[in-house]
């Protein structure tokens, strides 16, 4: 199963603690064979609309920070309870802050 982690902006700025925390959690991750991709998002982004036959692009930004995906991980795990357990250990080291967690549907 694959499911998408994702973080919005707005949170304490991290630190060189945060970072090397963060860090060792996503070696980890990464030698179990768990963790698929990570990045950073950019904030202001484009926006697509399509509307009968119509479609409209408007970029960014849109919303304010802290509403925002800045940043996502993408893993594959066993099941939705280790996804969240994952999760949970993000969360343990970034703090506070607001995010989702979501399953990817596709080819396998």
């Amino acid at each position: 199963m694959r499911f998408l982690m994702t973080m919005k902006g707005g949170g304490p700025a991290p630190d060189e603690a945060l970072y090397a925390e963060m860090g060792k959690f996503v070696e980890e991750m990464t030698k179990a064979g768990v963790l698929l991709a990570t990045g950073g998002l950019d904030p202001a982004g484009t926006h697509i609309t399509a509307s009968g036959g119509d479609i409209t692009i408007t970029d960014g930004p849109f919303a304010e920070a802290r509403e925002a995906i800045v940043s996502f991980a993408l893993i594959e795990v066993r099941s939705k309870e280790e996804a969240i357990e994952l999760t949970r250990r993000f969360w343990k080291i970034i703090g506070d802050g607001v995010g989702d967690m979501q399953q990817v549907y596709g080819p396998e």
